[in-house]
């Protein structure tokens, strides 16, 4: 068989597979020119997440009449001056992107530079078939419809508008981010998503974008070392989410997707967020054009440093710096229920008493029997104190012997945390919450295995604001959820309704649960199965619904817990692999005090 040169229009299509792989590529690519044009506002449309048709419209330098057949020629481009491509400033320079797209879809490119005329120019899937005059103000408009409409191997890979959608959505918010003196619009089939102003403070953005409670917990990154510099926005680290979606690196203004800056987050928090949870931040790194490679991938999402310790040190450093700062500052989210902890027992206050009546006080004679003047009368108000505020437990009978039980008896409790119990062979520490976790765990599948989770119809439903792809996943899952006890129905485009909850949870934050679930059911995917899919999110109720640290229990709470543990499997553990107890025998314990 001979070699033969391939046709450009096949070169096309073959490029296009890689530089575009789904709507939200196709979008990338045009937001990015429309920045590197100057843009100072960017208009996007979109129909059917992408797959029917997208829009961008900027008010850029545009492009001149007899540049524009060649802006659709591959490689050829506006962003490289010259050869030296490490030296690369722009989103974008390979000049492939309007070239890839036009040759799988109907693509139609309005531009006009100020002080000339306008021109539109239509390309059909790789051919261009219409040049003529056009009306617009100065800038440049690029629409694409039909994507993939003539590649059905390609077109059939693609997922749901939904999905699609979610992408582009997530697309636009990474470049928003980034830019935050460019004011962005997004509307998606008629209805506005996005409205985001020019000159936008960058912690203001970054919260409209992740999450409006961001604003108040959050500490601010910045650190400078050897002409790279660091900046962003970080949460609190008990602020924290599901998932590392909510999490945003760039590197000079490119969103990226880095394995190493990854890595180094999870570094710098590693001593303050449990392993299964992540915090949500928007990081923003300014390194030297000759210190990293970003013509790694046509997508331009990774890219290469010289000096990958350096970077890592850089991250973690900024971020220990950022939540140092903070102090003993934690996450504020107003609950409803924290007034009602306030008001539930108020003090009183009461005059002050003395601990002994004011008669009869010990006294000694002469011969040395007590009687006669009080002793120590002159500081009688040394014993002198309030009376005791404290709740009293009802009388209890006294607990049975230590070694009826495995876990013993609870004698008490440590830090509102650590249940303290007797063994006969030791001391037993239980770790309340991850043990409580578990066993609403087991319970959930016991009960989902019969068929009959009770449910508890909430007196107010309760709305819970979320972005439009969060809320499309769950609202996918609503009879995955109801079996679980989980009533919820979508209300409004960017909340969900819980009407019901899952009386195995209590009193639960409602809230907190289905954020939860929303980055659970993102991180899984569509190709998890059923079961699988319902063991995360009962894992995901148990931890809302167990008893958390710092809750104060009573004695026979604690004993009602360790008796529960010892008859339920896999009460060594929690659901994230965290152990609920531990022993110190006797033996231990006289070591530590030299007694062996």
């Amino acid at each position: 068989m001979s070699i033969r040169r391939l046709p450009e229009t096949l070169v096309n299509r073959i490029a296009a597979g890689e530089v575009v792989e789904r709507p939200a590529s196709a979008l990338k690519e045009l937001v990015e020119n429309a920045l590197d044009a100057g843009a100072s506002a960017v208009a996007i449309t979109l129909r059917s997440g992408g797959l029917d048709g997208i829009a961008v419209s900027d008010d850029g330098h545009g492009i001149a009449r007899e540049e524009m057949p060649l802006a659709l020629e591959r490689h050829a481009t506006s962003k490289l001056p010259d050869e030296a491509i490490e030296q690369v400033r722009t989103l974008g320079f390979r000049g492939e992107a309007l070239p890839s797209i036009g040759s799988v879809s109907r693509l139609t490119l309005v531009s006009r530079q100020s002080g000339a005329d306008g021109w539109r120019l239509v390309c059909d899937n790789g051919a261009i078939s219409t040049f003529e005059p056009a009306a617009m103000a100065p800038g440049t408009r690029v629409e694409v419809d039909g994507l993939f409409d003539r590649v059905p191997a390609r077109r059939k890979f693609l997922r749901s508008p939904r999905s699609e959608y979610a992408a582009c959505l997530d697309m636009v918010r990474r470049l928003a981010m980034a830019r935050s003196d460019v004011a962005f619009v997004l509307e998606h089939d008629g209805r506005r998503v996005l409205s985001l102003p020019a000159g936008q403070d960058r912690e203001d953005r970054v919260a409209q974008l992740i999450d409006r409670d961001l604003a108040e917990n959050h500490v601010v990154v910045s650190l400078e070392r050897e002409g790279v510099a660091l900046s962003g926005v970080a949460s609190l680290p008990t602020f924290h989410r599901g998932s590392a979606d909510h999490q945003y690196l760039f590197v000079n203004g490119r969103p990226v997707r880095d394995r190493l800056l990854v890595g180094a987050v999870r570094g710098a928090y590693a001593d303050f967020i449990a392993r299964d949870r992540h915090p949500v931040l928007a990081l923003f790194l300014s390194v030297p054009a000759e210190e990293v490679d970003v013509n790694v991938h046509p997508a331009k999402t990774e890219v290469r440093f010289r000096d990958p310790a350096f970077m890592r040190g850089m991250i973690v450093s900024g971020l220990r710096r950022a939540l140092d700062s903070a102090g003993m500052r934690v996450a504020n989210r107003a609950e409803a229920s924290s007034a009602e902890l306030w008001q539930r027992e108020p003090a009183h206050a009461e005059p002050a008493q003395p601990i002994f009546p004011a008669e009869g006080w010990p006294s000694r004679s002469p011969g040395g029997a007590y009687g006669g003047a009080p002793l120590f009368a002159d500081r009688q108000a040394r014993f002198t104190g309030f009376a005791p505020s404290g709740r009293a437990e009802p009388h209890l009978p006294a607990p049975v012997e230590a070694r009826e039980f495995p876990l013993g008896i609870a004698r008490g409790q440590v830090a509102r945390t650590y249940i303290v119990a007797e063994a006969e062979d030791g001391l037993i520490l239980v770790d309340q919450h991850a043990a409580h976790e578990r066993l609403v765990l087991e319970r959930m599948r016991k009960a989902l295995a019969n068929g009959a989770i009770a449910r508890q119809t909430l007196l107010l439903p309760e709305v819970v604001e979320l972005d439009e792809p969060a809320c499309d996943r769950i609202e996918a899952r609503i009879a995955e959820l109801s079996e679980l006890g989980l009533d919820i129905e979508r209300f409004g485009p960017a909340a969900m309704l819980v009407r019901a909850a899952p009386a195995l949870l209590g009193a639960s934050d409602i809230v907190g649960l289905v954020r939860d679930l929303a980055d659970d059911l993102a991180a899984m995917g569509d190709a998890t199965s059923l079961k699988a899919r319902l063991d995360l999110v009962a894992a995901t109720m148990a931890c809302h619904g167990s008893v958390r640290a710092g809750r104060v229990l009573s004695v026979a709470e604690m004993n009602a817990l360790l008796r529960e543990m010892e008859v339920t499997p896999h009460s060594g553990q929690c659901n994230h692999g965290r152990p609920t107890w531990i022993k110190l025998a006797h033996g231990d314990i006289e070591k530590l005090f030299g007694r062996h």
